[in-house]
């Protein structure tokens, strides 16, 4: 069940892990990245501790996405919310840059406005969102957009439907 919405009075410390070099293109990414986790924990109350940011490639994605949801593919963006009690870490969220890019490219986004959409998502995915129903897709996508906006990025929806990243 989605934690309500809360404004925090800091961010939770963010441990950023690059994997890929791939990542080296987008120097920015590190600080969109920072700033995506910091607006979305603004926006939702969460039981605190420590995100955990990978940036990999496609291929340690997908043997993620194997392991974890028998998905033999990759994927944009995984999340793993912690299990352990406490208040030591929110959870894990991964994302593959070949993928973030080839969604970019096809769609045409902004790299980094795609980064920021899909580091909200998941850090939302760690406060307890999801999206396997039509309500809960309808109420997750809402939040997404309301922070997007918040940071002054388009809103991925509508962008996305009207084709302008």
């Amino acid at each position: 069940m989605p934690a309500t919405l809360k404004a925090r009075a800091t961010a939770p410390p963010v441990d950023i892990l690059v994997q890929s070099p791939l990542w080296e293109a987008e120097p920015q990414t590190e600080a969109t990245v920072r700033a995506a986790i910091a607006a979305a924990a603004a926006m939702v109350s969460t039981r605190g501790g420590e995100v955990s940011i990978v940036l990999t490639d496609d291929s340690a994605i997908q043997a993620l996405n194997r392991q974890w949801r028998g998905i033999d593919k990759p994927t944009n963006v995984l999340s793993f919310p912690a299990t352990a009690g406490g208040n030591v870490m929110l959870g894990d969220i991964v994302m593959a840059y070949e993928t973030l890019k080839r969604e970019c490219d096809d769609e045409s986004r902004a790299f980094l406005h795609h980064l920021a959409h899909l580091t909200v998502h998941g850090f939302l995915h760690l406060a307890g969102y999801d999206h396997e129903t039509d309500e809960q897709a309808d109420a997750m996508e809402g939040l997404e957009s309301k922070i997007m906006t918040r940071m002054n990025m388009p809103d991925p929806y509508l962008s996305h439907s009207a084709g302008n990243a």
